[in-house]
């Protein structure tokens, strides 16, 4: 088949679907040759290797994400912000399973691709935005960065997993979740002593 037009990008997007089908784990060079229509030894004019490629995919998936994120809180503060984001990021977990592994998974990324990449540096500038708009100042902010992505990622995980079986519908339990969060945020704990240690 024809190779013409084979890029970077390209062998990325193919990794990147793949993973959402059979796993980001599962995913081999093999397979996305295989997709793309090419020998394997073609894709390694593209990328370095499997790991090379995860790493794409993963600047590729916080890419995306953080642009679902920025145009569901474009204008939002309090709780309609936080709602909106938390509620992203979950429809971006479930409609691409394979690429928000890649988000939450330690994986080397080549140090000039991370540099030239937008997606990371934005998820921390919305985040933060989004909890200064709850009064919240360092170290307060980092707490309360973690703890959300605790949440977050913690409730997604238990989900895809199967993980809640109770009658109660999962979706109930994450509108309660968040408004629980939000009182939180409003009534932040103050600062005790040996915190700094």
């Amino acid at each position: 088949m024809a190779r013409a037009g084979l890029t970077a990008e390209r062998v990325t997007i193919a990794g990147a679907e793949l993973a959402d089908e059979v796993g980001l784990d599962r995913v081999t060079m093999s397979q996305v040759a295989r997709r793309l229509g090419v020998k394997d030894a073609s894709l390694y004019t593209h990328v370095r290797g499997l790991e090379d490629l995860r790493g794409r995919i993963a600047l590729l998936a916080a890419d995306e994400k953080t642009i679902r994120i920025a145009e569901a809180t474009s204008g939002l503060a309090g709780k309609d912000a936080l709602i909106a984001f938390a509620d992203a990021w979950r429809e971006y977990a479930h409609t691409h399973p394979g690429r928000y592994t890649a988000t939450q998974t330690p994986i080397r990324i080549d140090p000039a691709l991370a540099a030239d990449a937008p997606g990371p540096r934005r998820a921390v500038e919305l985040t933060y935005g989004m909890l200064r708009g709850y009064g919240l100042a360092e170290p307060d902010l980092t707490d309360a960065v973690r703890l959300l992505r605790s949440t977050f990622h913690g409730f997604v995980a238990l989900e895809a997993a199967g993980g809640f079986a109770h009658e109660r519908t999962p979706q109930q339990t994450w509108v309660r979740a968040l408004d629980a969060l939000h009182t939180l945020l409003e009534h932040w704990p103050t600062s005790r002593e040996g915190d700094s240690a």
